[in-house]
């Protein structure tokens, strides 16, 4: 278990270029299903949204379980907003980079200490949220009301789906000390990775 999970860890956060690549080839969502397709696989194909998602589950394990939730719910919130911004015309700054920022703080946070304090963990997931957010938005510019409102419940069931599993494993393995230590390390690795490549490219 323990080989098998730090494989897929090192896989699923290689720095490969990680622009907000759509499961459908590029096409734009016409219907309430291709918009929820395309919600669920965008946190996928995006690894630099994965190495996030992976290492916010593993950092909000080591809070009680209703903080947890308060800073994952934060995180899905703010990703709204972001999104929302974006299609209004309102731009965040150098988006990709900020991303892959908060891969590599997540990686950094598991790293330096045991437990992140829960406010600066809800502050923390809030603002990544609404950077994530802000860059899921360039999937359904222009695409009409059902398939984006189908696209946020995608995102949302993905997004909740990973960090939830992420933290139900690392409560369930909170024993093995070698976890942590290595979800931080691979999403530091990851995150540099991402920010090298969102700010050369």
């Amino acid at each position: 278990m323990r080989r098998q999970f730090f494989a897929l860890s090192l896989m699923a956060l290689l720095p490969l270029p990680a622009a907000a690549h759509h499961p459908m080839d590029g096409a734009m969502p016409q219907t309430l299903w291709q918009g929820f397709a395309s919600g669920i696989g965008h946190p996928v194909i995006g690894l630099d949204h994965l190495a996030f998602l992976l290492a916010a589950g593993v950092l909000a394990a080591a809070l009680p379980r209703n903080q947890a939730f308060r800073a994952m719910a934060g995180f899905l919130a703010a990703g709204i907003a972001g999104l929302t911004l974006h299609m209004a015309g309102i731009g965040l700054g150098m988006t990709e980079a900020l991303v892959s920022a908060s891969v590599l703080l997540a990686g950094l946070a598991l790293l330096i200490t045991k437990r992140v304090p829960a406010p600066a963990l809800l502050l923390g997931f809030a603002l990544a949220g609404l950077f994530h957010g802000h860059a899921f938005a360039e999937a359904v510019i222009g695409a009409e009301a059902t398939p984006i409102i189908a696209y946020l419940a995608g995102l949302a069931v993905i997004q909740g789906g990973l960090m939830l599993g992420a933290m139900a494993l690392a409560r369930e393995t909170s024993r093995a000390r070698w976890l942590r230590p290595a979800m931080g390390a691979a999403a530091s690795f990851a995150g540099l990775g991402f920010l090298v490549v969102a700010l050369v490219g």
